[in-house]
């Protein structure tokens, strides 16, 4: 079924302890898009760049089967830039500057084909953007939101709204936290619950994700890589896969549910492998489910 992604299109400079990469193709539609492309089609994509904003990243986008009609380009302007630089501890990392350019005055417009989607998943935008992306939709299956600690700090009513309309919020530990002012992870996540979604994914970075619905807590473990250059997009990655897997079964269930989880911490183990979006280049669907196995076995024991 159709799935539409509403975020960010940026380019990243990027430095960490094994490289730099300089304008490298980056921003969250740009990450859930390309990790969902490989389970379902169409994607939609509906986010903004400047005049400056390569040809060749239109190209690839085109080639994972992402439908570029909602991209809106500013002839003169420039591309939101964000840069960051990540230390041995790769769960830290400095920004470096942030030069929103086109993207501060970004007004989505949702196509009127795009409005039937079914499967929905909004990226870390203004809480009230994405409630002005929700209001142009009809009655999408499943909504996935996402949003993170500037939100939070700086306009929770306009959230708490917001998230009255959200099936499914993905959001990481400390954000969990400041969110809800608890301390514990399954607390936190259950007062989530109450505020609207029917289920929350806490994001644990190098812990692994867990799931949580008002009856089923699944914890998920990170897969261990022996090479992870950026971490850079890997919680997109993961919303990509775990949005992109539930669009391609069409499958609510709680197990499904703990499959989709599966399949994003996939494809968010691919992207960090490599700088930018270079890590879910060129996988297969193959390459993709052999790990997805390698995942099941990492937590697999008889019990006897």
């Amino acid at each position: 079924m159709s799935l539409l992604i509403v975020g960010s299109v940026a380019l990243d400079t990027v430095e960490t302890p094994f490289g730099r990469a300089q304008d490298a193709l980056g921003g969250s539609a740009v990450y859930i898009s390309v990790s969902s492309s490989y389970f379902t089609a169409p994607v939609r994509l509906v986010g903004v760049v400047g005049g400056d904003f390569a040809k060749e990243h239109i190209s690839f986008l085109e080639s994972r089967h992402v439908d570029l009609d909602g991209l809106q380009t500013v002839e003169g302007g420039k591309t939101f830039r964000w840069g960051g630089k990540y230390h041995y501890d790769l769960n830290v990392r400095d920004t470096l500057f942030t030069s929103l350019n086109v993207f501060e005055k970004f007004d989505p417009k949702i196509p009127e084909a795009y409005r039937v989607s079914g499967y929905v998943c909004l990226g870390n935008i203004d809480p009230t953007l994405q409630l002005q992306v929700l209001g142009q939709l009809n009655k999408p299956r499943l909504v996935v939101g996402d949003t993170m600690n500037y939100w939070i700090e700086t306009k929770p009513n306009e959230l708490f709204k917001t998230m009255k309309h959200m099936d499914v919020l993905i959001i990481n530990d400390s954000e969990a936290r400041l969110l809800t002012q608890e301390p514990n992870l399954i607390k936190a996540a259950k007062q989530i619950i109450g505020m609207g979604p029917q289920a929350v994914i806490i994001k644990k970075g190098e812990h692994g994700a867990m799931l949580v619905t008002s009856d089923t807590i699944f914890s998920a473990p990170a897969f261990p890589l022996e090479n992870i250059f950026d971490p850079t997009g890997a919680g997109d990655s993961f919303a990509g896969g775990f949005i992109g897997w539930l669009a391609r079964t069409e499958d609510l269930s709680p197990d499904n549910l703990k499959r989709a989880v599966i399949y994003g911490s996939t494809l968010a183990s691919f992207c960090v492998e490599k700088f930018s979006v270079d890590g879910l280049r060129d996988l297969s669907y193959l390459k993709i489910h052999d790990r997805f196995r390698s995942f099941m076995e990492l937590s697999r024991f008889d019990e006897k």
